[in-house]
């Protein structure tokens, strides 16, 4: 049972554990393969990391493996367009928050962004739970403003969430934090999500689509961005503020491609467009909030 085991295992335990033999447990160590400390020169294995890490092991690439030069998770204006304007060479596919944590846990990016609304703030809990043991930092990207996005002059009047209801309101794919948040704050209202749309709006799978979709007619209203609003000269209803953060892979933080994009962010042409863009609160930025492993 591994609930028997102490809370430091020694090389045999370890090697008992894994059933290997014991100079298996020293050759992982020597090559940090396996997570190890050691106290007045013996190895030691700390049980949770080590369950934790056979855990991943079978699920999930390597932590410290290269990963492609990707950024993923949710879309953001300001985050998409730092990353072509900095130099960093660094990609970008956004699909949604809970999309990019599943990709950025199989090691298909160097980073992922998301705004996953919590009991009390934003994000740490999830990241948490899945990168515990794992080498990545999750840092702060900005507060944004999110609302209702409308057509020039709210012809509707839309002015709170109970005014969704029975319009076409643009949806997102399950996995966007801004439908996850969407629905909680509805449920908060005694709204049932279905009761916020009649069905004939498309789904949107990012910021940018989401607002054309109100700008093309296709939809009376979105739960959008001041800044996809004012990319768009759409109106827009302010309902609350959100964090959005990246979780990064610690290794990369410190290659040439990420630390462009940090560089760039101190610059005067990024404060300039995070204020141009609109609703934007970027003087937190890269502030840590979780340090795993």
């Amino acid at each position: 049972m591994t609930a028997d085991l102490p809370t430091y295992l020694t090389t045999r335990e370890m090697a008992d554990l894994l059933r290997v033999k014991e100079r298996k447990i020293y050759d992982l160590a020597a090559a940090g393969e396996i997570p190890h400390s050691r106290a007045t020169g013996k190895l030691l294995f700390p049980r949770d990391v080590v369950l934790a890490w056979i855990d991943n092991a079978s699920e999930t690439p390597s932590p410290d493996a290269a990963r492609p030069p990707v950024v993923l998770g949710s879309h953001d204006p300001l985050l998409e367009w730092a990353l072509r304007e900095s130099g960093s060479g660094l990609a970008a596919l956004f699909d949604g928050s809970l999309d990019g944590l599943d990709r950025f846990e199989q090691g298909e990016g160097i980073a992922t962004g998301l705004h996953v609304v919590q009991d009390e703030g934003w994000n740490t809990d999830i990241v948490t739970r899945r990168f515990r043991f794992q080498p990545v930092v999750l840092v702060q990207w900005a507060w944004r403003n999110r609302g209702v996005i409308v057509p020039p002059g709210n012809p509707l009047g839309l002015a709170r969430l109970a005014d969704l209801q029975g319009r076409k309101v643009v949806r997102r794919q399950p996995q966007a934090g801004s439908q996850l948040l969407l629905d909680r704050m509805l449920g908060d209202e005694g709204i049932a999500p279905e009761e916020a749309s009649n069905g004939g709006a498309a789904v949107a799978r990012d910021e940018r689509e989401a607002a054309l979709a109100v700008l093309d007619g296709r939809a009376d209203a979105a739960f959008g961005l001041e800044a996809s609003a004012h990319q768009f000269k759409l109106d827009f209803v302010p309902l609350c503020e959100e964090r959005f953060d990246l979780v990064v892979a610690r290794r990369e933080w410190f290659e040439p491609p990420f630390q462009a994009l940090v560089a760039f962010t101190r610059t005067a042409a990024f404060r300039d467009m995070a204020e141009a863009l609109g609703g934007y609160r970027t003087e937190g930025i890269w502030t840590p909030l979780f340090n795993g492993g």
